[in-house]
C-alpha cells in the first residue's frame, strides 16, 4: 500500500486523524488491504501526508482498538487477520457516512443541493458517456 492513495483535506472540518482512519478502514473493509498487509510506518506516512506523528499514531491506535489492525514493535502495523469484508448493511452505512461528509463539504463550498445532485448523477454515468 502506498501513501499517495491516502489524503487529508485541510478544509474538511473532520479532524485529520479521523479522515485518515476512515480511509484506511475503507481500504480494509473493501479488501484493497487484506489480512497481514503492512501499513506504512508512522513516520513515513506522517511525512508523506504532512501530518504530525501523533496524528498518524492516533489513527493507528483507533484502528487497533476497532480490531482492524495489529501493531508489534519491530513488526510494524498490519491488517488484522480478523478484518473481513463488510456486510451489505455495513457497506450502506459507510456509504451514507461518506455521502453525508460529501454534502457537508459541498455546502461549505457554497454548492447548491441541485448542483450536488447533478454532480453525483454525472459521477454515476459510465465512463464512456463522460
Amino acid at each position: 500500500m502506498t501513501a499517495p492513495s491516502l489524503r487529508v483535506v485541510t478544509t474538511d472540518p473532520t479532524p485529520p486523524y479521523e479522515q485518515l482512519r476512515r480511509q484506511l478502514a475503507e481500504l480494509i473493509a473493501s479488501g484493497v488491504l487484506g489480512p497481514d498487509d503492512r501499513l506504512p510506518p508512522l513516520r513515513q506516512l506522517a511525512a508523506d501526508l504532512g501530518l504530525a506523528l501523533g496524528t498518524v499514531a492516533r489513527t493507528y491506535r483507533e484502528l487497533e482498538a476497532a480490531g482492524l489492525v495489529t501493531s508489534r514493535r519491530g513488526g510494524g502495523t498490519r491488517v488484522a487477520a480478523s478484518a473481513a469484508r463488510r456486510s451489505p448493511a455495513e457497506a450502506r452505512r459507510s456509504l451514507r457516512e461518506q455521502a453525508e461528509a460529501f454534502v457537508r463539504h459541498a455546502r461549505l463550498l457554497g454548492v447548491s443541493d441541485d448542483d450536488v445532485r447533478r454532480v453525483v448523477s454525472e459521477a454515476l454515468r459510465p465512463a464512456a458517456q463522460s
